[in-house]
């Protein structure tokens, strides 16, 4: 029987699926302990296609397959709890790539009791060669973009509100519950939230390393942050006292520029208020992209970088205020 369950949830992932399943092929932790259960959301792709020949190829790791009807995370990861036989539930994404000792060190921490959920650093990647693809990945990276998110930048091992993805003993589940299917996202963070209101510890360890494939395009960047804010507000419902800095920031912004658009019809003082807030942010985001740009030898970043942390801002907030109007 495997000592670690990977449960990985998944819909129309064909081009990342692969990359993900060599990664864990090349795990050192060894395939007779280890299996991995993709909670599949009926992809109408060549998802499965592409399972299919990794399995045959790759006879010695067990991979199963289960059926998704929801299409949601949060069902996709509790059917593949309800499939899991290992003492570790290890959690990936179809966008991913563990580094090597990935599940490895998962399992160190959790056996020398670091904390309840365990998880790492994300190195993110653009999911293709175009300039706004790498801007993209950029912005996903840099604390304009996401705030003092951890996980995405430190190099420091300590206690967190939240990690990417997670590692847990099977246990856990047993104590706070399974993953909330009211939420189409933030499933994480809400669960962790239960963790630490049980005493339980969010543990993370900048050794515990992944790749994460960011969005390719902007119009996929703004649908997938507008649901991040969106949902975020139905999660803070509950759980107010996790509300951080980073989140509050973006509506609050966005509500800002607003209010300003609104009242610089009747009002001039208004109007250049805004002008003047607005190019003080866009100085600030071409400020933190020059780095960037210069490392990269490409100045179209100077414009792509601000474009999409433009596009993560506004997006989150104006998600999350439509939620407060959907209340």
């Amino acid at each position: 029987m495997p000592t670690v369950s990977i449960i990985v949830p998944c819909y129309n992932e064909e081009a990342t699926i692969r990359l993900l399943l060599k990664s864990i092929y090349a795990q050192s932790y060894p395939h007779s302990e280890m299996e991995v259960i993709l909670a599949d959301g009926m992809s109408t792709d060549q998802t499965r296609s592409e399972v299919a020949a990794f399995q045959q190829a790759h006879p010695d790791l067990l991979v199963k397959v289960v059926d998704n009807p929801k299409r949601i995370i949060p069902a996709a990861l509790n059917s593949a709890l309800q499939a899991a036989q290992g003492e570790f539930i290890i959690r990936l994404d179809g966008h991913s790539m563990p580094y090597p000792e990935y599940v490895e060190r998962c399992v160190a921490d959790l056996k020398e009791d670091q904390g309840e959920n365990v998880g790492g650093v994300w190195e993110i990647r653009p999911a293709g060669e175009s300039w706004i693809a790498r801007s993209i990945a950029a912005a996903a990276a840099h604390p304009f973009g996401v705030g003092d998110a951890l996980y995405r930048f430190t190099n420091r091992a300590k206690s967190v509100d939240t990690v990417p993805f997670g590692a847990f003993r099977r246990k856990l589940f047993e104590q706070v519950g399974n993953f909330d299917e009211s939420l189409l996202t933030n499933e994480d963070y809400e669960f962790n939230a239960r963790i630490r209101q049980h005493g339980g510890v969010v543990w993370l360890d900048p050794a515990i390393r992944s790749v994460y494939f960011a969005r390719s395009g902007l119009g996929a960047l703004a649908k997938q942050y507008w649901r991040y804010g969106f949902w975020k507000l139905r999660m803070l419902r509950r759980y107010p006292e996790t509300l951080r800095w980073r989140q509050a920031l973006p509506p609050l912004f966005v509500l800002i520029c607003l209010g300003l658009g609104l009242l610089s019809i009747l009002w001039v003082t208004a109007r250049w208020m805004l002008v003047i807030i607005l190019i003080l942010y866009f100085i600030l985001l071409v400020l933190g992209s020059l780095p960037i740009a210069y490392r990269q030898k490409d100045p179209r970043l100077i414009v792509g970088v601000p474009l999409a942390i433009v596009t993560m801002h506004f997006c989150w907030g104006a998600g999350f205020l439509r939620s407060l109007i959907d209340k």
